[in-house]
C-alpha cells in the first residue's frame, strides 16, 4: 500500500474511534524519517489508548505491520511506525504542550474529510 494510501485509511480508522483533530502533514523531503505525519489527539488517556488499538487492530487486518510502538500503556502520547507513516495520538494537553503542528508548520497539510462530510483542520 502507498503511504497516502495508508495515511489515509489511517486517519479514517482512527476517526471511528472519535479522534479529535486530526491533521495529516506530508513531510517528504523535509525528513528522512517517514512520508507522513498523523496526528490526532483524545480526550482521556483511556479514548488514546483506545484509538491506538483501534488503529493497530485495524491496520494489520489491511496488511500494514507497525515497526514500533511506544506510549501505550500511558496514553499520553503514543506513536505508531508504519514506516512511510508515523502516527501521533495525543491526550490533547500534552498534544497542545509539545505543538507538532507548530514544529512542522511549512509542512503541507492533507486535508481530511470526516464520515459527516466536514474537512478537518
Amino acid at each position: 500500500m502507498e503511504g497516502l494510501d495508508k495515511a489515509l485509511l489511517a486517519s479514517e480508522i482512527i476517526m471511528e474511534r472519535k479522534a479529535v483533530d486530526p491533521v495529516l502533514f506530508e513531510v517528504t523531503g523535509l525528513t528522512s524519517i517517514t512520508d507522513y505525519f498523523l496526528i490526532a489527539s483524545g480526550n482521556s488517556s483511556r479514548q488514546v489508548q483506545a484509538i491506538g488499538r483501534h488503529l493497530q487492530r485495524k491496520m494489520r487486518e489491511k496488511g500494514c505491520r507497525t515497526y514500533g510502538i511506544e506510549g501505550e500503556q500511558e496514553g499520553q502520547w503514543i506513536l505508531m511506525d508504519y514506516g512511510d507513516l508515523v502516527v501521533h495520538i495525543f491526550y490533547q494537553p500534552v498534544r497542545e504542550f509539545y505543538d507538532l503542528e507548530g514544529l512542522w508548520s511549512e509542512a503541507p497539510r492533507i486535508g481530511l474529510v470526516k464520515k459527516d462530510g466536514k474537512k478537518s483542520r
